[in-house]
């Protein structure tokens, strides 16, 4: 819709402002334009800016977690110590280690900050973001999905060792099906990569077909309200996510797991013996562990046993 300016508009007020609908395709068309037009001229830099335009996985995960700083003097990156950059300010302390140091960077978190960077801060700052009806229709189409190859028990945990344990288990347990099914979903991930401890859970993953390749396909499933393919910048989002999980799988496959450098990083005891019911789980699931050290240990020689991911990667 447009409109023109009429004359006791411009007599008795300010000028009224013409407003225009456009499609998500005509948005997709605006967003590629302007990605042309930035990479034309130099880039400015801020706290919080993230370009448009293509970038390594690298250099992506660094200008998250420069916006989750939220100041330019002190960055994770080039402070090489996550553990150490805990300031005593609370002006000088980093968005990482007010709202991630013990949790680790979420996938979700760089995606979010890709999104909108301004967004994810007041998220942060504010409050959570709110729940809607789509969001929850998704979760429950991703929960159905899982039920589907996973059966899901009930586990008592009484420690934060516990917790973590739980989720070594459970990587051990879908990792395990897929090597003998073929598929496994909603698969928990932990990993060290980009001098950052980084979480997250993959929709699904699945062995190819054929006995040539044997590369597993990183597949992640998005739902939307409307029964239309998503605008490209969406779309660019979810491919971000795939490429984010690849980088940590193949990170994890070529052995890049610090064992001290996880305990120190969540303040977790190696040695602490584990509740009776997880040791039982671990064991009726063929893991014989009695600390969290001997799942640590575990979770490094199942994905000894793991492949790279494939190349070619599933946004469904």
């Amino acid at each position: 819709m447009s409109g023109s300016l009429s004359e006791s508009t411009l007599n008795n007020s300010a000028p009224e402002i013409p407003i225009e609908f456009v499609s998500e395709d005509e948005m997709a068309l605006i967003d590629f334009a302007l990605a042309a037009a930035c990479s034309s001229i130099p880039p400015i830099r801020s706290p919080f800016t993230f370009q448009r335009h293509a970038r390594s996985i690298q250099s992506i995960s660094v200008l998250a977690k420069r916006s989750l700083s939220g100041l330019t003097v002190l960055d994770i990156e080039d402070s090489g110590d996550l553990a150490s950059t805990h300031k005593k300010s609370k002006a000088a302390e980093t968005f990482f280690n007010r709202f991630r140091k013990k949790k680790g960077l979420a996938v979700t978190d760089i995606t979010a900050t890709e999104w909108c960077e301004k967004q994810m801060e007041f998220i942060l700052l504010r409050a959570k973001r709110k729940t809607t009806t789509a969001m929850k229709v998704g979760s429950a189409r991703h929960t159905k999905l899982e039920e589907e190859v996973v059966k899901k028990v009930k586990v008592r945990v009484k420690s934060r060792e516990d917790t973590w344990a739980l989720k070594l288990l459970n990587f051990m347990i879908g990792a395990n099906q897929l090597l003998f099914e073929g598929l496994t979903r909603e698969l928990p991930v932990i990993g060290f990569a980009e001098g950052v401890w980084m979480v997250g859970v993959i929709d699904e993953i699945r062995m190819p077909a054929t006995e040539i390749e044997r590369n597993p396909i990183l597949v992640d499933t998005k739902t939307r309200v409307r029964d239309t393919l998503p605008a490209e910048p969406q779309r660019r989002n979810g491919r971000l996510q795939l490429m984010c999980y690849k980088h940590m799988w193949d990170n994890l496959v070529a052995d890049n797991f610090p064992f001290n450098h996880f305990f120190d990083f969540f303040t977790l005891n190696p040695h602490s013996i584990l509740s009776e019911e997880i040791r039982e789980k671990a064991a009726d699931s063929g893991f014989l562990a009695e600390t969290l050290d001997d799942l640590v240990r575990l979770y490094r020689n199942t994905w000894s046993m793991l492949p790279p991911a494939n190349d070619q990667l599933l946004l469904r």
